[in-house]
């Protein structure tokens, strides 16, 4: 696994949590979610795309 990967979810979830905080100070809790979605969907996407290599990786090693 890659250090950096780990950078970059670390900094997405830390810019998401600060969107969503002053939005929900500002009184925009459905924007505050959708951001909050917005923020899990990227990171969703990070992963899978990791786990997408790592299957690729096996399946060139055992040769199928």
């Amino acid at each position: 696994m890659d250090v950096e990967l780990i950078f970059k979810i670390a900094a997405i979830g830390i810019i998401v949590a600060v969107l969503s905080q002053l939005l929900i100070r500002s009184g925009r809790e459905e924007q505050a979610m959708l951001t909050t979605l917005a923020g899990l969907i990227v990171v969703l996407t990070l992963i899978v795309t990791q786990i997408s290599n790592l299957f690729a990786t096996i399946k060139r090693l055992f040769g199928f």
